[in-house]
């Protein structure tokens, strides 16, 4: 059996090489720890800036999210070509539809890295205040984080997947105790006074916070990505994406909603370090400063893995002529490293363009960056599965099932659009534009030219 590569969504790649076809329960397991990075380990702290009402966002991102992880599968099962969300897109939009989807997914892991970097250094500035002490100390150390991680990965990729597939664990376990022990700990009090602090209504408090728990499911297509590992894909892939998905929606839920209960709100919001403060609130400081060492490690580890599959994924465009010859160049040890230099670059850049006084708020302001530049893809992809299935010739049944489940995930991205709010949509568009220009250049390479037929 070949490795297989699992993505991650914001968290570290998970590598796994079974011997033998996975069953369903395996592949759950698999998609619901590639979901759980280290995407989670911020979010309190900015859906306490709204109040515990923000919660409901979670409720309509788990409905939104099974939709979505449901048509990638179906998606998956018709079509098999690599490329994943990309190659989707081509039934229905050509080779421009393929480029779109690829170019602005690939922008979103390049913005979604330095949102890692961010969550990386508000844990470890629990040990090394200084490093958020300003605006300017907390967007060098930002920097610093994306080189340091960068410039790791020139050996090549021997170690990266070995350390993600470690590293995550300090987030997933975490997380996974305070969902499940943490309401020991909790106050109905606590939570009640952190209920509504703004005074905002019932659909304010379910659109406030759309952006930021999508984020923490990006990757829930990983299940279709891997059909090949498994024993009957046509049954195991749809049902591990829903019970994968359904089953980090459980945990996302219990563990955001046990620390509104443990954490008054106002500590929660200025906090860099969330569940860092939460169990030194269970347990003693000491723990807490456990913790917050787990975290800072898994996100630390994430940002390896994740910079290394930026650069690889540019190589591969490279090597398809859709990127410049430059990105495809590796060393002898298979480190793209030109590639590596001109994204650390562009991460730079990112990260000097959202500097802001508060941490948290330049992670959200990354954040519905990021959603924007992968929930566009989503939507162009997803529409296609119509495509799909008419060329299939499904079912009457099936097709009308499928079209349900694939309408509410398109509702749901648009919604998400807009939950991202309008500076996000903007800069989603600008990528968006720049990805044309792109196109335009390289188009020639893909499209036959037009032979005008001969005067008789």
């Amino acid at each position: 059996m070949s490795t297989a590569i699992l993505e991650t969504g914001e968290g570290a790649a998970v590598v796994a090489t079974p011997q033998k076809k996975m069953n369903v329960m395996q592949l759950t397991f698999i998609v619901t720890v590639n979901m759980m990075g280290s995407g989670i380990i911020m979010l309190p702290a900015n859906m306490a800036q709204v109040g515990a009402i923000s919660l409901l966002s979670w409720l309509v991102t788990a409905i939104g999210s099974l939709a979505i992880a449901y048509g990638f599968a179906q998606a998956g099962i018709f079509n098999q070509r690599t490329g994943g969300l990309a190659a989707y897109a081509e039934d229905a939009y050509g080779k421009d539809g393929y480029f779109q989807v690829f170019f602005l997914y690939f922008i979103s892991l390049a913005i979604a890295n330095v949102a890692v970097a961010s969550s990386a250094l508000g844990y470890l500035a629990a040990f090394f205040p200084g490093l958020t002490a300003t605006p300017v100390a907390t967007c060098i150390g930002v920097i610093a984080l994306l080189w340091i991680t960068t410039a790791a990965n020139f050996g090549g990729p021997s170690l990266t997947g070995k350390i993600g597939s470690v590293t995550v664990w300090g987030v997933i376990l975490p997380v996974g105790f305070i969902a499940t022990i943490g309401w020991f700990w909790f106050s109905a009090d606590t939570f009640a006074a952190a209920w509504n602090p703004k005074g905002i209504s019932i659909a304010e408090g379910m659109g406030s916070s759309i952006s930021l728990t999508l984020w923490a499911f990006l990757g829930m297509e990983s299940a279709s990505q891997n059909a090949s590992a498994v024993e009957n894909p046509k049954r195991d892939v749809p049902l591990a994406c829903l019970f994968g998905t359904l089953g980090a929606a459980v945990v996302y839920i219990l563990s955001t909603t046990a620390i509104q209960g443990i954490v008054p709100n106002a500590e929660l919001a200025e906090s860099t370090g969330p569940f860092g403060l939460a169990y030194a609130k269970m347990f003693s400081p000491m723990v807490g400063q456990i913790v917050m060492a787990l975290a800072a490690m898994a996100c630390v580890g994430s940002l390896l893995g994740w910079q290394f599959t930026l650069a690889s994924t540019a190589k591969d465009a490279a090597d398809t002529r859709m990127f410049p010859p430059i990105f495809g160049k590796a060393s002898a040890a298979g480190a793209p490293i030109a590639g590596m230099v001109i994204m650390g670059i562009v991460q730079s850049v990112l990260a000097l363009s959202t500097v802001s006084p508060d941490l948290s708020k330049q992670f959200a302001a990354l954040v519905n960056l990021a959603v924007v530049t992968n929930v566009v893809p989503y939507i162009i992809s997803l529409s296609a599965l119509f495509v799909m299935m008419r060329n299939a010739k499904v079912d009457p049944g099936i097709f009308k099932r499928n079209a349900f489940v694939a309408v509410v995930a398109l509702l749901y991205s648009v919604y998400a659009l807009f939950a991202s709010g309008k500076d996000a949509v903007m800069g989603g568009m600008l990528v968006m534009g720049i990805g044309y220009i792109v196109y335009g250049l390289i188009a020639p390479r893909f499209v036959a030219p037009v032979v005008e037929p001969r005067a008789a």
